[in-house]
């Protein structure tokens, strides 16, 4: 068994981690968005906390493995490796700088509500922010257009085009959700607004 195997089976291990690491955050958002009640919301939390450093190590192994083979098996220059690469010096800053800290803020609010109960206003805007929900939906399609050069290595305007793909995708996904966010919160203040008036007038 060659290096070049043994790095291959790496980098792949990594891509597969950090996906895992995508979907599992995108699931425990989902969970959130229904949570009604806080025991729900900590419930997820154990899962966060398994997911962040999966992807944290996952993201490592990805970096490190494809430059590794793309500097001794492949080149730089090589079309498909140029786009995955500079794709992944994007997505994995991105992940870090605006992601993980609004993961870290969500879980400590979590962490401090009361033991039972139903979920505070303050905790609430944090569960809709909206950069929570569209840069795992954006980086999720990303990663999908990356799995698809890395098993097809088209060349240089391919892996472009697979790419901005893959940004479609994921934008169109985002604005999905984003509407149905914004459908359910008018409807909650329009049931919140009828129980109110139903109370008043009694």
């Amino acid at each position: 068994m060659s290096i070049y195997n043994i790095v291959l089976f790496v980098h792949v291990i990594g891509a597969i981690g950090y996906a895992l690491s995508i979907g599992t955050w995108l699931l425990i958002l989902l969970g959130f968005w229904r949570a009604r009640r806080i025991e729900q919301v900590r419930t997820l939390i154990y899962l966060n906390d398994l997911s962040g450093p999966l992807g944290a190590g996952s993201a490592v192994l990805l970096l490190a493995a494809g430059l590794y083979l793309a500097l001794t098996a492949w080149s730089l220059l090589t079309g498909w490796i140029l786009v995955a690469l500079i794709s992944l010096l994007l997505m994995v800053p991105t992940n870090a700088l605006l992601i993980a800290p609004r993961r870290r803020t969500l879980v400590q609010l979590a962490r401090e509500e009361a033991p039972d109960g139903e979920i505070s206003e303050a905790l609430k805007q944090r569960l809709h922010d909206p950069v929570l929900w569209t840069m795992p939906q954006m980086i999720a399609a990303l990663l999908l257009g990356l799995i698809f050069l890395m098993t097809t290595k088209p060349a240089l305007v391919g892996s472009l085009l697979v790419m901005m793909v893959a940004l479609v995708l994921g934008a169109a996904s985002s604005i999905t959700v984003s509407r149905l966010q914004r459908s359910q919160r008018q409807e909650m203040s329009a049931q919140r607004g009828y129980h109110k008036a139903n109370a008043g007038t009694k």
